[in-house]
């Protein structure tokens, strides 16, 4: 079994040249791009995101996943205006040599009344990204059509070219059992976001919360990639990507203290689980 790590590594800075020092530093391989030097991926011209692949390159950094704001509009928006951004960043993740596109599944408030509207958005979305070579991964999140589990297995459903992105601590914000979760899930999972929460949304580092974080990774049942993602700290476009106010247990010194934290708590979990370092992989 092999597992590889990446990270959203801008919430250990803003500075792309300062993302790929910190993942060298802490031996991750692979990057979810999300904020640039102060700015979304998808906002990125394509002369920027040529210029950024050359650093991403030269720093031996690969790009896993563009971790985009799509479908992270309400389902009432303009969805036609949403498809061409959709085209942007597809067009950004070819130039950043990735297929792969996290989005959402819009916000709504009632969900069941707008499921049609949610699946046929999201089969427009993936019939375009097909175009272009890619696919898209679905992350549960807050207040978004797919927050809860039975519903993130409804949209697989309905929309098979769908792959599936787990973040537990979104589960546990949301109220889900993770348990019941990953029973439902486990199985349909592309990769996972590593952050986890108590139950009071509080977001701890991996293996202190309500995420069941190890029994997730002990689950994993084939190759796969892990996307640190902290939360740890309040950084640089946090507001820009979460409606909630981030509640944390502990307080760190500085945005990198809080990554190093998150990166060091996942190779504990890891080691727990009868994994160990080879090369920047972990395998058991």
């Amino acid at each position: 079994m092999k597992i590889r790590l990446s990270a959203f590594a801008d919430e250990a800075s803003a500075d792309l040249a300062e993302q790929i020092g910190v993942l060298r530093e802490e031996r991750i391989p692979y990057i979810e791009l999300r904020g640039l030097d102060g700015k979304n991926v998808s906002d990125l011209t394509e002369e920027e995101a040529k210029r950024y692949k050359e650093m991403l390159d030269e720093g031996g950094v690969a790009v896993w996943s563009v971790g985009s704001p799509l479908g992270k509009i309400g389902v009432g928006d303009d969805f036609e205006a949403h498809l061409k951004k959709a085209a942007h960043t597809f067009r950004l993740a070819n130039i950043f040599g990735t297929e792969k596109v996290r989005v959402f599944s819009f916000y709504t408030k009632d969900p069941r009344a707008d499921e049609a509207e949610v699946f046929s958005r999201m089969r427009r979305m993936a019939e375009l990204a097909a175009e272009y070579g890619v696919t898209l991964y679905h992350e549960n999140e807050k207040e978004i059509y797919g927050d809860m589990a039975e519903r993130c297995a409804r949209l697989l459903d309905a929309v098979p070219a769908l792959g599936c992105v787990f973040d537990p601590a979104n589960f546990v914000q949301c109220g889900q059992d993770v348990s019941s979760a990953l029973a439902l899930l486990e199985q349909r999972v592309d990769y996972y976001h590593i952050k986890d929460a108590l139950a009071d949304g509080t977001v701890v580092p991996a293996g202190e919360g309500e995420g069941c974080v190890s029994r997730m990774i002990a689950g994993i049942g084939k190759d796969t990639v892990l996307t640190v993602e902290p939360h740890l700290a309040v950084f640089e476009g946090y507001a820009n990507i979460d409606r909630t106010q981030l509640k944390n247990k502990y307080v760190y010194a500085s945005p990198r203290e809080a990554f190093a934290a998150a990166a060091a708590a996942l190779r504990a979990v890891l080691k727990e689980n009868g994994y160990r370092e080879e090369n920047g992989t972990w395998v058991k």
